[in-house]
């Protein structure tokens, strides 16, 4: 039986964007039902303003839904009772990283370490320092955007928290840097069983070790599911022949040209393809799609559809 370390229900968050009290409302996230296994790498990937970071926000208590639900471990971070327990389980590493300018590494580690006293490792702490080349005696007030990243992945990997969650967590990072934090992940998070849930629009990084996605676009969740499944799910097919479908449950979109029909298919192309060979047709070429390809037919569709329905 699966268990799940973040789970939300028809999650909802509207804002108010209007000047007055009759603005208009505009839903960041929309009716969100997201499964998180525990010990897993779940990747949430979306454009800028496709609702990571509000639901993030949700997950950790700092803002309450609109409507749904949304469960932490099956606690509810909204409900004050529950959200000190909710909180004493995750690491958190937010998109803006803030920190005091007088402070060094060194003394926040050791603050992180009083609060977090019966989980943090300092082990750990000296190693993810020395495996991302943080100095600790470094100062905010002459640090990097980079070595802040740095600071706030050192804080929240040594805690040795059951969830992680960081949100757009690689910035300022260089690429060998980037690489070995990937590394850490893998081989120090998931690997204990903890759970790693990244949020990010840098597709090629989650690639790279995630075995769950969740792709978000205007606050929905556009698909969701092993990223193995999905890769074999997707496909893209050239055709030549008669009478050839433009719509169907495996198709994402068809595009006809002069000479041939391209499909972009999102469940059981092999299926597809024999139909169509059966029926005639000639199977020019057929392509797996990667993670980015996937991402922009998906996020491409919905924005047609959105937009057409704004006309109707």
């Amino acid at each position: 039986m699966t268990t799940y370390a973040l789970q939300t229900f028809e999650l909802v968050k509207t804002y108010n964007t209007g000047i007055s009290l009759f603005g208009k409302k505009t839903n960041a996230v929309n009716a969100l039902s997201l499964n998180v296994p525990e010990g897993s790498n779940y990747g949430l990937l979306g454009r800028n303003s496709a609702g990571k970071t509000t639901t993030i926000r949700m997950a950790m208590g700092l803002a309450r839904p609109t409507r749904g639900s949304i469960r932490v471990f099956g606690l509810d971070p909204a409900r004050d009772p529950e959200r000190v327990t909710v909180l004493q389980q995750v690491a958190y590493v937010p998109e803006d990283k803030v920190l005091v300018a007088s402070f060094t590494v060194r003394r926040l580690l050791e603050l992180n370490r009083a609060f977090y006293s019966s989980t943090w490792s300092d082990d750990m702490a000296r190693k993810v320092c020395q495996r991302l080349e943080l100095p600790l005696d470094l100062a905010f007030v002459r640090a990097s955007l980079g070595n802040k990243t740095k600071t706030a992945l050192v804080a929240a990997i040594a805690q040795r928290s059951r969830l992680l969650i960081l949100d757009e967590p690689t910035t300022g990072l260089d690429p060998l840097v980037l690489d070995e934090l990937l590394r850490l992940l893998v081989e120090d998070c998931t690997a204990e069983g903890r759970t790693v849930f990244l949020s990010t629009h840098q597709l090629p990084e989650i690639e790279k070790i995630a075995d769950y996605i969740g792709i978000m676009d205007r606050g929905k969740l556009l698909l969701e599911g092993r990223l193995d499944d999905i890769r074999s799910s997707f496909r893209r097919l050239t055709v030549r022949g008669a009478s050839l479908p433009g719509t169907g449950p495996q198709i994402l979109s068809a595009t006809c040209n002069t000479d041939a029909t391209q499909y972009i298919l999102q469940r059981d192309p092999d299926e597809f393809e024999r139909l169509l060979v059966a029926d005639g047709a000639n199977v020019i070429e057929s392509v797996p799609l990667s993670l980015s390809e996937i991402f922009l037919e998906l996020c491409r569709t919905s924005e047609e559809v959105e937009d057409e329905q704004a006309i109707l």
